[in-house]
């Protein structure tokens, strides 16, 4: 009876936990842009994974600091011979020729030594060491960009999921409209006030309107899945957008001059390139630190034994402490030092190369984005009078249908009109903000 209670409170505690995370999923989050941005820069795995670099780097400067350093170990053999150890000597050989031996000393042999260095002169440690500094220091100027270009990418999924918001309400709006006029259509032709071919054309522009809905809904569930992805949330999160489609008071569009040079005192993705110099610098010295001389003091401490029968406790363990220096100058090493130094020049010049190239790229690139907020400035500008005039235009058409004097036909292209216009002044707000999230990624800013 026992067992049955404790399977029955498993069973209902493990069915609870589920409840709770069941609702607790099934609750959407509500989510800022900002709320977006500061939980990827949290939770991305990208990001993550970036930032684990830099604990990588910081292990790797450990390892540099250690070429300086003491080295210690110790060491212990035993063995068992099945004859006694053998001795030459005993005699020069001067009448066979042959050099006599003898046979003595214990089975069972054993040997302990601790032995210690410590380098003198080192030529590869320290520019390991500055290596290493500048290899961290580069890590995290990886972390900043991956999070400078996450952020933006975010940002560019969050305002297209509010574009598409906006855009059901308008496909919406203009479906209810057309439906209106199905209702009015059917009417006047069940009155024999209309012609058929009006409700036809009422009938089409309707059936028409409702596949763009349910695109737009699964274009809106795929995005959202993709930014839950970004931000590193779990895709059975609910979430819900908490921001509007908004712009903000106009700012003046900056210079080429302006948008470069910010570019080129922020953008990490640079100053990384440029700090590839500085390390291909230090591997050149690295390499050529092989062909340098290395000296060290070094330290040793040695025990050993010999017995029979394995009778370690009762043996002597005469001890043999030494201390001095070692000398080691490279020689020749088959060309592959001198190789090795070429490689890490060869290096240096690929980085000077990239570096420049990148900065020519950057010109390209501020053009393009000062191009695209002045083209998309101009064109919002069109698309909001051109907006006004079509809502207009619509408002006195259907003035005009009420009274009798407007057809069916020209209502029909009014609406279209609208329908028309609306959607491209989302798409030029949509171009607008974006351009404006491109000008924050090419300057640097998150």
């Amino acid at each position: 009876m026992t067992n049955k209670k404790i399977f029955i409170y498993t069973i209902l505690v493990f069915l609870t936990i589920c409840l709770v995370s069941y609702i607790a999923n099934a609750q959407p989050k509500k989510l800022s842009m900002q709320q977006a941005v500061s939980l990827t820069i949290t939770n991305n795995r990208e990001i993550k994974v970036a930032r684990l670099d830099i604990d990588k780097s910081q292990q790797q400067i450990r390892v540099a600091k250690s070429l300086a350093l003491p080295t210690v170990n110790a060491s212990a053999q035993v063995a068992h011979y099945f004859l006694e150890p053998v001795f030459f000597g005993f005699d020069n050989g001067s009448n066979s020729g042959k050099i006599s031996y003898g046979r003595f000393g214990g089975r069972d042999q054993a040997l302990a030594i601790l032995s210690i260095s410590q380098p003198l002169y080192n030529p590869a440690a320290r520019p390991s060491l500055i290596d290493s500094k500048l290899s961290d220091r580069e890590s995290r100027l990886t972390l900043t960009d991956k999070e400078t270009n996450v952020a933006a990418l975010v940002k560019q999924t969050y305002l297209q999921i509010l574009v598409l918001n906006e855009r059901i309400k308008l496909q919406q709006e203009s479906l209810n409209r057309n439906q209106k006029a199905l209702d009015d259509a059917k009417s006047l032709l069940a009155q024999g006030r209309a012609l058929r071919v009006d409700t036809l054309r009422a009938y089409t522009s309707v059936r028409n309107l409702e596949p763009d809905l349910l695109r737009l809904s699964y274009a809106i569930k795929v995005g959202k899945l993709q930014l839950k992805t970004l931000i590193g949330m779990d895709s059975l999160q609910e979430i819900v957008l908490s921001d509007s489609l908004t712009l903000q008071a106009e700012n003046n569009i900056p210079t080429e001059e302006e948008v470069y040079a910010g570019a080129s005192a922020n953008r990490a993705d640079l100053q990384a390139l440029d700090l590839q110099q500085q390390i291909k610098d230090q591997r050149i010295k690295i390499a050529a630190a092989a062909t340098k001389p290395s000296l060290s003091l070094v330290g040793q401490y040695q025990l050993q034994t010999q017995t029979s029968q394995f009778n370690y406790f009762n043996a002597f363990y005469p001890s043999t402490p030494l201390v001095g220096a070692q000398l080691i100058v490279p020689i020749f090493n088959g060309y592959s030092n001198q190789a090795k130094i070429s490689q890490a020049k060869i290096e240096k010049q690929q980085s000077v190369i990239r570096l420049t190239n990148a900065y020519e790229q950057l010109r390209v690139e501020v053009r393009q984005v000062v191009a695209n907020l002045q083209e998309t400035a101009a064109r919002l500008q069109t698309r909001t009078n051109v907006r006004e005039t079509a809502q207009l235009s619509y408002d006195i058409t259907q003035y005009r249908y009420a009274k009798g004097v407007a057809s069916r036909l020209e209502l029909t292209d009014a609406e279209l009109a609208l329908t028309a216009a609306q959607s491209n002044y989302l798409e030029a707000v949509y171009d607008y903000l974006s351009a404006g999230i491109e000008l924050d990624k090419t300057i640097g800013r998150k």
